[in-house]
């Protein structure tokens, strides 16, 4: 018997359903290649686990955010593009030359530095550029575009351009205008630069149609199975990752009593209690209290009483007996409720929830798609 028969609590992350998604991607995509967004620890799933099962299926170029976080993954992936998000700072140069990354230049500063590196090197240094169409977040804002524009030989000195790309604002609606604005500006910016690849879409970017997929496309969210669509439309991916927690305790409470910390929920009939081996120290949300849900064995149960620490407690009387038992699984995402839906009982995201997974929970591979 293993030690993950004792987890109280794990993911479950399907590689097969992750490799499936990826292969989806590429359908929707057409000719575009299909990078593999590996940041935050693959979504919250293990970034080099996801890296390796992305590797094996094809694909050659990925993106994290942090630097430590390209460093951890060159090491699974050696023969990949990793792109930094991030971009370059003097503090990160070295180390960035060293792992053999690519970071994503932001500003005309980040684009000095790294191809005055270059220049000293007597090389020609590989990047991207990110320009803002919109969101106001990274990327060279538009003052900064029109420089780069005016003055690209210039100011492109030592820099071999691998990608030119902007982000999406609100890819998760398909009838947003600002969707057809950021496209008709980022066509517009692509004229002005020198030709490259160019890259607009991550996963809901895809769902609106090959036109945004341009050369390449950077599936996060959809590659690890959640929903990248607010519309209410079907999730055309796979599960990839399931919480679980084992039931420690089960009680019968009289009409009356109250549950978990502040007493916050009363008892209105004579009630089966679960107390679960999960708590928002394990990424559970807090603000589920009184509010989400757990399934054990396809069966919903609602959350009563506050998240806490380290537990959670659910009304489990109307689950049918032969489900209940001490060390039953419950889950809290994954087949049986929709890693959008818990997101929505937390009134968040589903990047949030399953970002916010911590490292007490262990990660348990299966190869499976379900």
């Amino acid at each position: 018997m293993s030690n993950a028969d004792f987890d109280p609590a794990r993911l479950t992350v399907r590689l097969g359903a992750l490799a499936a998604n990826y292969r989806a991607f590429q359908r929707l995509s057409g000719n575009a290649a299909v990078a593999g967004v590996v940041k935050a620890d693959g979504y919250g799933t293990g970034a080099l686990e996801a890296a390796k099962t992305l590797r094996g299926v094809g694909c050659d170029s990925f993106f994290v955010a942090r630097l430590s976080e390209g460093i951890a993954v060159r090491k699974v992936v050696p023969d990949a593009r990793i792109f930094v998000l991030d971009g370059v700072q003097h503090e990160t140069l070295p180390a960035l030359v060293s792992h053999k990354l690519t970071p994503v230049l932001n500003s005309l500063e980040q684009i000095a530095l790294w191809g005055s590196a270059a220049s000293k090197a007597r090389v020609e240094y590989d990047a991207a550029i990110h320009f803002d169409t919109g969101m106001n977040r990274l990327g060279l804002p538009h003052d900064e575009l029109n420089t780069l524009a005016n003055e690209s030989n210039s100011r492109l000195g030592g820099i071999r351009i691998t990608l030119l790309m902007s982000h999406l604002a609100c890819a998760d609606d398909s009838e947003s205008d600002m969707n057809r604005e950021q496209f008709a500006r980022f066509k517009a910016a692509l004229a002005r630069l020198p030709a490259a690849p160019a890259s607009l879409a991550s996963s809901g970017g895809v769902l609106l149609g090959k036109d945004y997929c341009f050369d390449m496309v950077r599936p996060g969210i959809g590659l690890y199975g959640g929903n990248p669509q607010v519309s209410g439309k079907p999730n055309p991916f796979d599960v990839v990752a399931v919480l679980t927690g084992k039931i420690l305790q089960l009680r019968r409470v009289d009409t009356g009593g109250s549950v978990g910390y502040g007493a916050t929920y009363r008892i209105g009939r004579d009630t089966v209690l679960a107390t679960v081996a999960l708590g928002y120290a394990d990424g559970l949300m807090r603000a589920m209290s009184n509010n989400g849900f757990g399934a054990i064995a396809g069966h919903r149960a609602p959350i009563v009483g506050r998240v806490s620490m380290d537990l959670v407690t659910l009304d489990v009387t109307d689950v049918p007996s032969p489900a209940l038992k001490v060390g039953a699984d419950v889950e809290f995402f994954g087949d049986t409720i929709a890693l959008e839906e818990a997101a929505a009982t937390a009134n968040t995201a589903s990047y949030e929830v399953i970002t916010s997974l911590g490292p007490r929970i262990p990660r348990r591979y299966v190869e499976a798609t379900r």
